[in-house]
Parts: C-alpha cells; sequence; structure tokens
C-alpha cells in the first residue's frame, strides 16, 4: 500500500505528480517494500499501467496495483504478486473515480550498509527506474 508523503496526493495541487511510498508486498518483482514512487495524478490510464488508488471498502487506505482492464464502468485491478492478494479477486472492479494516478518512476533509497564505493555506484544505476506498462502482464493477470 502506498503512502502518500506530505499532501502529494491532493487533488487541486499546482503540480500533477506526486510521491508515495510502498508497504507491503503485493507488487513483487516490479516494487518493493519501501519504494518511492513518482505519481501522476489525474493521467489517462491504460491496461497494464501501475496506478494509485483508493480502496474501495477503505478510502482512507490508497492502494498500488496494476490496472488489468476496463469492466463495466471501472477497472480490474491486479497485483504482481499472485500470493499476497488484496486486489479487485477480493473488492471486484474500482471505479474510475478512485483511480488517482499511474505511477511513473520508482526509486530506491540507499541503505545503510550500502558504504564501500562499488556499493554506492550500483545502488546508483539501479536506484531510480522507470515504472513501465506491462501490456503482456495485463493479458497474463487478466486469465487468473
Amino acid at each position: 500500500m502506498p503512502e502518500p508523503w506530505q499532501g502529494s496526493e491532493r487533488r487541486g495541487a499546482v503540480l500533477p505528480f506526486g510521491l508515495a511510498e510502498v508497504t507491503g508486498p503485493s507488487m513483487v518483482p516490479t516494487l518493493y517494500h519501501g519504494d518511492r514512487l513518482v505519481v501522476q495524478y489525474g493521467a489517462r490510464i491504460r491496461p497494464g499501467d501501475v496506478v494509485i488508488l483508493r480502496h474501495p471498502f477503505q478510502q482512507d487506505l490508497l492502494v498500488v496495483k496494476r490496472a488489468t482492464e476496463l469492466r463495466g464502468g471501472g477497472w480490474w485491478v491486479l497485483g504482481d504478486n499472485p500470493h499476497a492478494g488484496g486486489d479487485s479477486t477480493d473488492y471486484g472492479v474500482v471505479p474510475e473515480d478512485l483511480i488517482l494516478g499511474k505511477v511513473w518512476f520508482r526509486y530506491r533509497p540507499r541503505k545503510p550498509a550500502q558504504r564501500s564505493p562499488l556499493a554506492l555506484v550500483r545502488w546508483a544505476l539501479s536506484a531510480a527506474r522507470p515504472v513501465l506498462a506491462d501490456r503482456s502482464a495485463a493479458r497474463r493477470l487478466r486469465a487468473r
């Protein structure tokens, strides 16, 4: 579940981008616990995109999932980790107005143990990555 940083989840924000932090294993291997996300609020969503949404039953809780297909006025969303649960298989189609935005980048913070020059170089090369829409994953996940 993502956690918005310092009010970055505002609808009428001056900038359409915000930050969130991932908690939990539902999007492993795409996203890991502790990853930071750059989110574009109000972005157009397509099947395969990773999105931030309000949980349909606990609207104060934000969730990060992959939008797999549009069904009857809402999105069917699934986690990349099939064993974690907490997706549309549990709560059904998510209304479009609960989809807040699209995830563009993830940033992994440096671990305190990464002090050697080689560890810092490895971290710098892998810390920030785009979160790409995976159309093949959307088709594969839809089959579940």
